[in-house]
């Protein structure tokens, strides 16, 4: 009996630490509830959708910034262009139609100081006309000459407008036949005429043929053909009329 009585005493022990722990429990849980921050059920939620996983954009190479187009540079009408022919012109053996080069002798500018032409280009000038001189008057000769382009590094440009040759003379030609001719006129004109004024005398026909060679050899002077020469290496100067854009 007595070791029923102990068993029963230690049960009833071991249940009351058990309410004691339980009575705890529940008041601790009490007290941490009331401490807890009341919650706004009418407060909207800020709920996020997770952030996917995309992969990242791939990089674009920067593109190098354009440069800018150069200016045009312009050359106005009436600007003069200074060159040298390449080879010589002579009115005894070129012919209208020809072609001929000079070289620019220096740089020719905008108004801006820029070169358009520099030292050096080439220039190209067609013979519209040339011919000889006829009579001692004429102290030029005809030489009409025409440019029609300009090479500036590797590429032609159009010109239009006008060529003169500074440095052209006239080179008397030797006698010819045209010559000895107009000098043969001349005496038999003269011996013709000393023989009607003498009346048919041997020595009219001398006298008026030594006056006749003499007025046939003046006009053969005055009317001796000269050349139209341009020497090599001589100045020819270009003027534009329309002017001219590179």
């Amino acid at each position: 009996m007595a070791g029923k009585g102990l068993a029963l005493i230690t049960m009833a022990a071991l249940l009351g630490c058990s309410g004691e722990r339980q009575g705890a429990t529940a008041a601790d849980s009490t007290t941490r509830d009331l401490q807890r921050p009341a919650v706004d059920a009418g407060a909207p939620l800020n709920d996020r959708p997770a952030a996917s996983r995309s992969k990242p954009a791939a990089r674009t190479a920067a593109k190098p910034a354009a440069k800018p187009a150069p200016r045009e540079r312009v050359l106005a009408s009436g600007t003069a262009i200074a060159a040298k022919f390449d080879a010589g012109i002579s009115s005894r053996t070129h012919k209208p139609g020809q072609k001929l080069t000079g070289t620019v002798s220096s740089d020719v500018k905008d108004k801006n100081g820029r070169v358009v032409i520099p030292a050096g280009s080439k220039v190209h000038v067609t013979i519209a006309d040339i011919h000889e001189s006829e009579r001692k008057s004429d102290k030029t000769g005809k030489l009409v000459l025409t440019p029609t382009k300009v090479e500036i590094a590797g590429r032609t440009y159009a010109l239009s407008g006008t060529a003169a040759a500074l440095d052209r003379t006239l080179k008397d030609r030797k006698t010819n036949a045209g010559d000895i001719a107009k000098v043969g006129i001349g005496v038999g004109a003269g011996a013709l005429l000393g023989t009607a004024v003498t009346g048919g005398s041997t020595e009219g026909a001398v006298v008026g043929g030594v006056a006749g060679g003499a007025v046939g050899a003046q006009r053969a002077i005055e009317t001796q053909d000269r050349d139209v020469v341009v020497p090599a290496g001589s100045r020819v100067q270009l003027r534009l009329q329309s002017g001219l854009i590179i």
